[in-house]
């Protein structure tokens, strides 16, 4: 890990730290030990990974800290050898990293689905369209789309919706706005601005279990074999990053495809709601 990377993740832990409090207690170790992993937002915004990392250290004592950023930053940080592990969710630029001989031994985790959502009113009018339906109908009729802009699995994901509805990709429309932030932060700015957006289920439930009572966003399209949305956890190549954490990483990796692992995520929930389905068994 190079001398720039680690100041950066210190930087970024310490932020989180700051940011979410001492409820993120997995997270405060000290930087040069433990295994790290470079994560997708809805992973840690759902609160899954506060749920289930301690379960992970008690079982293989192997401590772990984490930093959520966008799929895109994540999948960098593994290339520039800067984390040991990553647990990310756009499976083509997965593909294309271990074609690339920077990272090994994709197995996906879990998945849940991509949902549009958008005002309860819906002034576009796309309740229960199907996806290229919908986002023709948004930009039509000119009603805001908010996209986080960001170079994550949703964004990415987003992007290849519109060239699926044989629509060129927005980038400097007056309706089209990039929040370049998390999944969380985004569907906030989309209520606040009467808008659109493309999340993942699971964020949208976190988002419903702390605006319970003044909710202002619903579900519009949903259930398309195209929303799928899953998770991997990627090794990196150990001829690329000779000094990372391997071991542990492949620690983590079998642990996650572990009956008992998997249990655990398909038991998490808000609201009474599921919001991952573990598949490590599928392929």
């Amino acid at each position: 890990m190079s001398q720039l990377g680690k100041g950066i993740i210190i930087a970024l832990l310490s932020l989180s730290i700051l940011i979410f409090g001492p409820g993120n207690n997995v997270q405060i170790i000290a930087a040069e030990k433990g295994l790290l992993m470079a994560t997708t937002t809805s992973t840690d915004n759902t609160g899954l990974l506060d749920d289930l990392m301690p379960h992970f250290t008690k079982a293989t004592g192997v401590n772990i800290r984490w930093v959520a950023t966008g799929t895109g930053k994540a999948l960098k940080l593994g290339e520039n050898c800067d984390v040991d592990v990553l647990l990310v969710h756009a499976p083509l630029a997965e593909r294309a990293f271990i074609s690339n001989r920077f990272g090994i031994d994709r197995q996906q985790i879990m998945y849940n689905d991509f949902v549009l959502i958008g005002p309860i009113d819906d002034p576009a009018a796309i309740r229960g369209k199907r996806v290229t339906d919908g986002l023709q109908a948004i930009q039509s009729s000119g009603n805001i789309f908010v996209s986080r802009g960001d170079n994550s699995g949703t964004y990415k994901k987003e992007r290849s919706l519109w060239k699926n509805a044989k629509l060129s990709i927005p980038e400097r429309q007056p309706w089209y706005r990039q929040t370049g932030q998390g999944m969380l932060p985004t569907i906030r700015i989309t209520a606040e601005q009467r808008g659109y957006t493309l999340t993942d289920r699971g964020t949208f439930i976190k988002y419903e279990s702390v605006e319970q009572g003044k909710l202002s966003l619903e579900i519009m399209v949903e259930g398309e074999a195209v929303l799928l949305n899953q998770y991997s956890i990627l090794r990196l190549h150990p001829q690329h990053c000779k000094d990372v954490k391997h071991e542990e990483a492949k620690t983590l990796s079998d642990w996650l495809a572990n009956d008992t692992a998997q249990q655990l995520i398909g038991e998490f929930r808000l609201l009474g709601k599921q919001l991952f389905v573990p598949n490590a068994s599928q392929k």
